[in-house]
């Protein structure tokens, strides 16, 4: 089995020595960033598993680096934190991340959070069949959204909603199920992590010229919508 490659982004030099430390004794290789500039460089060269991404960063935050990396880059991104307010975390989780740690932490709380975000992403299996709905088509074998044959960028959360739904789309998917699908039945997502990377993933593909992807049925859950297009 191939070893993952995770980045870690902190200004922190204790920190990044913390992590890699804990990280190497997991077992993954590990590259370092101490800045937001050098961050994004290493990131875009696309050759990572997951990244481990401070907010407080120096020449870019972390929540900009992130926007700017999920233009072209669905890597997974775990936020790493010393900020305790909701609103930063929602805001984190909408720009693409895919968990979010809080200062100070558990080595072996993260080292556990990155394991279950890479099994999630090697769950799916490699002859998935790629799935149409309308004017929307999921390959996730290969991480492939399209609308109107146009590729649409999401982060692998944002994915795994979405094969998820466009794997069961004549049923209605109830929100617990939903969450332990994504998440994992023992995450402890709270229904906000769940209601921002749907926001997301609905505004992403209206963008692309489908508004009607998903559906929310109230008091139950969601479900694949028609996929007419606009």
């Amino acid at each position: 089995m191939t070893q993952a490659h995770l980045l870690i982004v902190d200004d922190d030099p204790h920190i990044r020595s913390v992590l890699r430390i804990a990280l190497q004794q997991a077992g993954y290789a590990v590259s370092e960033a101490g800045d937001g500039a050098e961050g994004l460089s290493k990131a875009r060269s696309g050759r990572f598993d997951l990244i481990v991404l401070d907010i407080g960063l120096p020449e870019i935050d972390g929540l900009a680096l992130c926007r700017t990396l999920r233009k072209t880059h669905a890597t997974p991104v775990l936020f790493l934190t010393a900020r305790q307010d909701e609103i930063d975390r929602v805001l984190g989780f909408e720009l693409g991340g895919d968990d979010y740690v809080t200062k100070p932490f558990s080595p072996r709380e993260l080292v556990a959070r990155i394991r279950a975000i890479l099994k999630r992403a090697a769950a799916v299996q490699p002859d998935a069949p790629a799935l149409t709905r309308g004017v929307l088509s999921v390959d996730a074998a290969t991480h492939l959204c399209c609308v109107n044959g146009v590729p649409v960028t999401l982060t692998a959360r944002e994915m795994d909603i979405l094969a998820h739904l466009m794997a069961h789309a004549d049923r209605i998917a109830a929100r617990p199920a939903l969450t332990d699908a994504v998440y994992g039945p023992h995450a402890g997502v709270s229904d906000r992590t769940l209601d921002s990377h749907l926001r997301n993933l609905r505004a992403k593909l209206a963008k692309a010229g489908c508004p009607d992807a998903v559906e929310t049925v109230h008091g139950i859950g969601v479900r694949m919508g028609p996929c007419r297009g606009r």
